[in-house]
């Protein structure tokens, strides 16, 4: 194997050569490139001023600035695409490949070897060095075995002959592990890259891609693609890898704008920001459900799902059954069959304003609503509505453009003003003067008023809240109370957010995004179905792939893998549909893994990584102080550089925390706003935590007292799956009988610490 070690690593140093080369050949095309896109802006920019008011010259000068534009636009791609050359050519100078296959097609006397990296490298001769990792033939590197394999191209199922696959690691070009092996990625090298400390960001790891996790990254055929994978089996970094294999895939129809990430926080955006460009992609969207939220329901504080599970405790019995009743799917068939049966004089309109005074009073637009068809459905009796509101609005203005206070602001323009306005029109190209005035006119009112086109165009005068006021008195008259409440307070609960929006988009006709192509929603464990029915109402075109983790379910009741298949598929109206589930842990030790599934009623079905460490450690302590000393010690044993998250139930605990720390150990407190993870000792409530990992955790405040309700399980199970080294449970009181029936043999007691 020396021997061939050796061959191999000459190969590699030819290849980085190669990469080298192409690398000066591309710095120097991208420097002229750049030169060149600088001196077109210039000069577009020296065009765009002259001439603009002279006006024989318009026209031309139009024409020039046009054909300016054009050539900055052209120069500028240009420049893009030999920067993104640049970046790929610098990722494989580290790394230029992982994985070799050698196959033998059937028509072929002798084998050929490949080598799969992170993108394609082409030499001078147009041999492939490198073959793209998201490349039909590259397939067979995830999912065959020796011997007869077949694989997917555009000209549909190819056969061939698998005969070697080899696996590297390769740092600064130096190869640093190797094998051969019959398997997919297996064991050998996940423990060679998982094994190493967490960096600030996720790492790539396209080399440890399984079988499942290549089914999940490949699958082009369904329209609901349900991950179910227990914590740290891989779920993200195999949908970031689907993502990079999509737009590789459909690179001819398919831009990353297309698609949209559901984040389960802003940490964890942060986190992952990283890994598509690393894996040779431009970044997808990326939002949070409070993100997508608050841009919808401007000037209200919108309660997101940090501040729910922060109040869920304090929420009365017939709170929490409101609530469920409101994230049952049976709440939007009600919200659909009350927008479809909605009388006329049912639907909230509200005037439009200009300047403080009703410019359309609520009587006109209702008489405008009651006199279209009544076999027209109310979206399309709105559309109408505004249809006719624009119109009348055109008349009106036509009406007001040579009005005394008109004629007198013509007057008073300055030249510049006066052409702007023409914009491309001549003067005297008019018939008379009155026409050119009429046409200034116009111009002038139609930007006075522009107030009321806005209020015609968003919906302005559809009062949505009284509108689902409405709703609630017909259906739930014991929800209104604490609706009104909150509207006064400017607040809206988190269970009426997705309601309220699908009652005004079905009402109206709007909200529709016919351009998003994949929706990707992670932690979808934390959702409720109108939720998920809203974002499939609204992005009608998309495929949703939707990835979590039962057993971390925090708000809604607990359903296995294929519970929830059935059940979204029987309310999201999916033509195909599919789930993959993936039992393996790899973020922590195997006795960390084998110490947090003990907690769960099903936890055998979680299998272990290989990968030993110590044995998570409990110290138990009498009472909060005595916990607080106990902590105190323990952190002292951390060095400066070590990164230790104390992960609390709370975010009220963790506040506590830090003001007892503060002065020692300057730890950093992280809240819901927070976009970084910072070395040393962190202090953040367990919902921050969730898709985050970190070498060091410790469960701080674990008691019978707080951790007896039927959450508890699931929280304690999250907090103890964000460990990839070591594990600390400090208690307080006494122990949780969910952790007394935990065997004694997968934890120890502290010995260093002395419990009084």
């Amino acid at each position: 194997m020396d021997n061939q070690r050796q061959l191999e690593q000459t190969r590699v140093d030819s290849v980085i050569k190669e990469i080298k080369k192409q690398q000066a050949t591309t710095q120097i095309e991208y420097e002229k490139a750049h030169q060149e896109t600088s001196s077109v802006e210039r000069n577009y920019v020296q065009n765009a001023r002259i001439n603009t008011l002279e006006v024989d010259d318009q026209m031309e000068t139009n024409a020039e600035v046009q054909q300016q534009k054009n050539l900055v636009a052209k120069t500028l791609e240009n420049e893009n695409i030999l920067k993104k050359q640049l970046d790929t050519l610098k990722i494989l100078n580290d790394s230029p490949y992982f994985g070799r296959i050698d196959i033998q097609d059937p028509d072929e006397s002798q084998p050929e070897t490949l080598y799969i990296g992170t993108a394609s490298l082409v030499d001078d001769n147009h041999d492939f060095l490198i073959y793209d990792w998201r490349a039909p033939i590259s397939s067979i590197y995830y999912n065959g075995a020796l011997g007869k394999v077949s694989y997917q191209t555009p000209m549909g199922n190819e056969e061939t002959n698998l005969l070697k696959k080899r696996q590297f690691t390769i740092e600064n070009g130096k190869i640093i592990n190797m094998f051969d092996t019959n398997e997919t990625v297996g064991d050998e090298i996940l423990q060679n890259v998982l094994g190493e400390h967490s960096d600030e960001y996720m790492r790539n790891i396209v080399a440890t891609i399984q079988k499942e996790q290549n089914d999940i990254i490949r699958d082009t055929k369904h329209d609901l693609l349900l991950v179910q994978g227990v914590a740290g089996s891989g779920k993200t970094s195999a949908i970031l890898q689907r993502i990079a294999f999509l737009l590789y895939h459909s690179r001819d129809k398919l831009e990353a704008d297309q698609i949209v990430l559901f984040s389960p926080n802003l940490l964890f955006s942060h986190y992952i920001s990283e890994v598509l460009p690393s894996l040779g992609e431009r970044n997808m969207r990326q939002v949070t459900l409070a993100e997508f939220l608050k841009n919808r329901f401007e000037g209200l504080n919108v309660e997101n799902l940090f501040m729910r599970y922060e109040h869920e405790d304090s929420l009365t019995v017939a709170q929490k059954k409101l609530r469920q009743q409101k994230e049952h799917p049976d709440f939007m068939h009600q919200i659909e069959t009350y927008v479809d049966n909605l009388p006329n004089n049912a639907v909230q309109f509200r005037p439009i304003y200009l300047n403080g005074s009703e410019f359309f009073t609520t009587s006109q637009i209702n008489e405008i609503y009651n006199n279209l068809p009544q076999l027209m459905k109310p979206s399309q009796k709105f559309s109408e509505t505004k249809n006719k509101l624009i119109k009348f609005l055109n008349r009106q203005i036509k009406r007001e453009a040579l009005s005394d206070w008109v004629l007198d602001r013509i007057e008073s323009l300055s030249d510049e003003q006066y052409y702007d306005l023409l914009g491309n029109k001549r003067r005297g190209s008019f018939q008379s003067l009155e026409d050119e005035q009429f046409y200034i006119g116009r111009k002038i009112v139609h930007k006075e008023w522009e107030s009321v086109y806005d209020g015609i165009y968003n919906d302005y005068f559809i009062d949505t809240y009284a509108q689902y006021r409405d709703f609630l008195n017909q259906n739930y008259p014991q929800a209104l109370e604490a609706f009104d409440t909150n509207l006064e307070l400017h607040k809206m609960a988190l269970e009426d957010c997705a309601p309220i929006l699908y009652l005004r988009d079905r009402l109206t006709g709007s909200g529709v995004n016919h351009g998003i192509a994949h929706l990707f929603i992670d932690e979808m464990q934390d959702y409720s179905l109108p939720q998920l029915m809203y974002l499939h109402y609204i992005f009608p075109e998309a495929k949703f792939t939707l990835l979590g983790d039962s057993e971390q379910a925090l708000f809604n009741e607990f359903r296995t893998p294929d519970e929830l298949l059935t059940y979204y598929k029987q309310h999201l109206d999916f033509k195909r549909a599919n789930i993959i589930k993936l039992n393996k842990s790899y973020r922590s030790t195997q006795q960390i893994t084998d110490f947090m599934k003990s907690i769960l009623p099903d936890g055998n079905e979680i299998i272990s990584f290989t990968r030993t460490g110590p044995l998570p450690e409990i110290i138990q302590s009498k009472d909060n102080d005595h916990a607080l000393q106990n902590l105190k010690i323990k952190l002292q044993s951390y060095q400066n550089d070590d990164r230790v998250a104390i992960i609390t139930r709370n975010q009220k605990e963790a506040l506590a925390l830090y003001q007892h720390l503060k002065r020692d150990f300057n730890p950093t407190l992280l809240d819901d706003s927070s976009r970084s993870l910072p070395l040393g000792v962190i202090i953040l409530p367990i919902y921050l935590a969730k898709g985050l990992e970190f070498d060091n955790v410790i469960a701080f405040g674990i008691s019978e007292k707080n951790y007896s309700d039927q959450r508890a399980i699931g929280i304690l199970y999250t907090i103890c799956s964000r460990a990839m080294h070591q594990l600390t449970i400090i208690t307080c009181g006494q122990l949780p009988t969910l952790l007394q029936t935990v065997n004694p043999r997968l934890y120890q007691q502290s010995s260093l610490i002395f419990v009084k």
